[in-house]
């Protein structure tokens, strides 16, 4: 039988031995990650079944490791924390976690919340972090774009159109859920914000903006963004 993958993210080198030991105990294979840069490096390369993740980082804020995340993986994410706030529980939530356990914690508790997290989540999501089109090279774990190896900086909205696309590569998304997922559902007949940000990106991102290859239009139905 297959031992389920857990990736452990938190900067406390006890804490993270100790994990270690108990969920190997368990019958769990482990990962383990100091900061988030590493974090973002093995869950792209290693995926994990579920990830445990303290907030409190060195080098990134564990907000933006579950967004980075969240942008190419549904692979269950299990905040560890000591921040008992209920404000920094609903961000982490609403960021894209699946659960939040404060420390002290329970191990028996701990390994309960990380089995249902399992059970709950998908199979561990073999999605590519890193996506190659043409002269373009996009980072979804980074939130970041290369052309010709060179960054692009890209707005938040353009972002966010970029990374809808990408993760429905070779896929038509519609106009109503493109407005629905950037801007919100009061803004599902504003089309003419579409036509605005996809012409930047493709001032930014296309060879010849007039004949895009990657970022094209289906007229009256949607966008679908095409890797050749």
């Amino acid at each position: 039988m297959t031992r389920p993958r857990i990736l452990v993210v938190d900067d406390e080198h006890r804490l993270v031995r100790a994990l270690e030991i108990n969920l190997r105990a368990h019958g769990w294979d482990v990962a383990t990650a100091l900061d988030g840069t590493r974090a973002l490096e093995l869950a792209a390369s290693w995926h994990p079944g579920v990830v445990l993740l303290d907030l409190g980082l060195p080098d990134i804020p564990g907000l933006d490791v579950i967004a980075g995340i969240r942008g190419w993986s549904q692979v269950p994410i299990v905040v560890l924390s000591a921040r008992q706030d209920g404000e920094d529980k609903v961000e982490a939530l609403d960021a894209g976690a699946d659960d939040y356990v404060t420390k002290p914690f329970a191990m028996d508790e701990l390994l309960a919340r990380l089995r249902a997290a399992v059970r709950r989540g998908a199979p561990a999501d073999t999605t590519e972090a890193v996506v190659e089109a043409g002269e373009l090279t996009i980072d979804l774990a980074r939130r970041r774009v290369l052309r010709s190896g060179a960054e692009v900086r890209l707005s938040p909205t353009e972002w966010a159109l970029v990374e809808i696309l990408v993760r429905n590569r070779g896929k038509l998304v519609g106009r109503q859920q493109l407005l629905r997922e950037i801007w919100g559902p009061a803004y599902s007949s504003e089309t003419a914000y579409l036509r605005v940000y996809t012409a930047q990106l493709r001032r930014k991102l296309e060879v010849d903006p007039a004949h895009p290859r990657h970022f094209i239009t289906r007229p009256g139905m949607g966008y679908v963004f095409e890797v050749t």
